[in-house]
C-alpha cells in the first residue's frame, strides 16, 4: 500500500486517516489497542503523528486490513516477531515503490 503524505515532522489525525482511507475513529482505536503507536498530543489534546508512527500504522494496516489478521493476532505478531517482520515489510514497501516508478516510466515511453 502506498501512502501519499508530504514529508513533514508531524501529521494530524485527519490527514493520516485520509491517506489510509479510514475513519479517524479507527486510528484512535488502533492507538489504544497497539502499544507501538504513541502520537504526541498538544495542549488541546490533538494527536500529532511522527513519520515513525506512520511507519507503524502502515505495518498495522498491512497486518489487519491486507493480510486479515485479527487484532489479537496482529498484537501477538508484533510482540513476537516485530523486528524481523518490520524489516521485511520495509523491504517490500521499497520494492513496491521501485516497481511503481518503473511502471510509470514504462507508461511514459
Amino acid at each position: 500500500m502506498h501512502i501519499d503524505l508530504p514529508e513533514k515532522r508531524y501529521y494530524g489525525i485527519g490527514e493520516v486517516a485520509k491517506a489510509f482511507g479510514v475513519n479517524t475513529s479507527l486510528i484512535r482505536f488502533w492507538e489504544k489497542e497497539f502499544d507501538i503507536l504513541k502520537p504526541k498530543k498538544n495542549a488541546k489534546g490533538n494527536r500529532k503523528f511522527t513519520p515513525e508512527d506512520i511507519k507503524n500504522l502502515k505495518f498495522i494496516y498491512h497486518l489487519v486490513k491486507e493480510r486479515g489478521f485479527t487484532l489479537e493476532g496482529a498484537k501477538t505478531h508484533l510482540k513476537e516477531e516485530k523486528k524481523q517482520s518490520l524489516d521485511n515489510f520495509e523491504i517490500i514497501n521499497k520494492l513496491e515503490t521501485v516497481k511503481n516508478q518503473l511502471i510509470k516510466l514504462k507508461n511514459n515511453l
